[in-house]
């Protein structure tokens, strides 16, 4: 089973939006694989887009993220909000059918309170000076725990309901 049988494209890209509004979040579905499954992106800073459109950033700070909290949120069945390499904010909820791991949706692209972004890390991986990170990451916002386990809530509730949906028919 695939998250295209839950839903077609058009209606994820619809929850990925109201995650976006939500949340302030680039929201994103994901296949079991760690693949987004829409085109979709809204991108809530300057610096999310330019480490996720280099190859390397993809590869050593976006991809591993993604793997790590999408198998922890697989393995507890709930879920997560951890910082990437790169310290910024990603919340994953797993997407089952019964038993059944289709995948996961979430957002990333705030701050957790008390966060920073991690300006060595980013230039290391993108081969940027440190200066040029911080001025990229000068727009991030902020998501606090409290904010973080409303919106877990909200995705959970939405992709219930998708579940629901689905069993029943409809």
């Amino acid at each position: 089973m695939k998250l295209t049988d839950l839903l077609p494209i058009e209606k994820w890209i619809e929850l990925e939006k109201e995650i976006a509004k939500k949340s302030g979040l680039n929201a994103g579905v994901y296949d079991i694989n760690g693949i987004r499954i829409t085109g979709y992106k809204a991108w809530q800073n300057n610096i999310c887009p330019v480490i996720n459109q280099d190859k390397r950033g993809q590869t050593f700070i976006c991809a591993p993220a993604h793997q790590n909290l999408s198998s922890m949120a697989e393995k507890t069945g709930e879920g997560v909000v951890e910082e990437c390499d790169a310290g910024i904010a990603k919340v994953v909820v797993p997407i089952f059918v019964d038993d059944e791991f289709l995948g996961s949706a979430g957002g990333c692209g705030l701050l957790l309170e008390e966060g920073e972004v991690e300006p060595f890390m980013v230039a290391k991986t993108l081969d940027m000076e440190e200066d040029a990170v911080e001025k990229l990451a000068e727009d991030i916002g902020t998501i606090t725990e409290s904010q973080a386990e409303d919106l877990i809530a909200f995705i959970r509730e939405k992709i219930e309901k998708i579940v629901a949906d689905y069993k029943a028919g409809k």
